[in-house]
């Protein structure tokens, strides 16, 4: 019997470690066991032979460690809880506003795409490659690059002079100084939050299709189209 307790023990113990909400009901089972053994036990135990109290104190305090790690794991679930809830608020408060969001994706949308580019300096050549979901070269086009920020403006053309159907694309930027030295540009996105999709674990908004993190939104301002 006292191999039964050890197991039963020991099977809580590992079931803990786990996802609270799933394990609950059966650590709860594995507790009432614990002391139905137990109590059996202790009622028939041999009095010449009496049971190990080392073993008996170490087998209540594993099962005390598992009801606490029980509490502690229920409290970082309404933590949680409650922090996305938190965030879920925030994000909503974005829906209207424009934001400038850090990422090489734009959304191509009525023959328009826009990126925020930051060289660290001036460049006097920069390659910028648009390339579309797939990651196949869209456009190519050599411009120069004044240094801090900037709005580069893709018109939806491709390279073969056909108009790109809307939808996702992204931007790479080669970029040299005058002497030759690469420099290095930062991309964004911008554009008006459009909605705000809360069926992940973290809230994302939605710039016609693109999605964005919250996390990585940088800047935000009024829309653009007036009220």
């Amino acid at each position: 019997m006292t191999s039964g307790i050890s197991s039963l023990a020991s099977t809580a113990s590992t079931s803990s470690t786990a996802s609270s909400s799933g394990n609950a009901t059966e650590i709860a089972s594995n507790f009432t066991q614990f002391l139905t053994l137990l109590t059996t036990q202790l009622k028939n135990q041999n009095p010449l032979d009496p049971m190990d109290t080392n073993q008996f104190t170490q087998q209540l305090v594993q099962f005390a460690g598992v009801e606490q790690q029980l509490k502690t794991n229920d409290r970082l679930d309404n933590i949680l809880t409650a922090s996305k809830s938190a965030s879920s608020a925030t994000a909503t408060s974005y829906i209207g506003k424009t934001i400038t969001a850090s990422g090489a994706a734009s959304q191509l949308s009525d023959g328009s795409a826009a990126w925020t580019l930051t060289p660290s300096r001036a460049a006097s050549k920069a390659v910028i490659t648009i390339l579309d979901s797939n990651s196949n070269v869209v456009a190519t086009q050599t411009t120069s690059l004044t240094a801090g920020s900037q709005t580069y403006t893709w018109n939806g053309k491709t390279s073969a002079g056909l108009t790109a159907p809307d939808g996702a694309y992204s931007i790479k930027v080669a970029a040299t100084d005058a002497t030759g030295s690469t420099v290095a540009v930062d991309t964004s996105l911008s554009g008006t939050v459009d909605e705000v999709d809360l069926s992940g674990s973290s809230p994302v908004l939605l710039i016609g299709a693109q999605k964005v993190p919250l996390s990585s939104v940088q800047t935000i301002g009024l829309s653009t189209s007036g009220t």
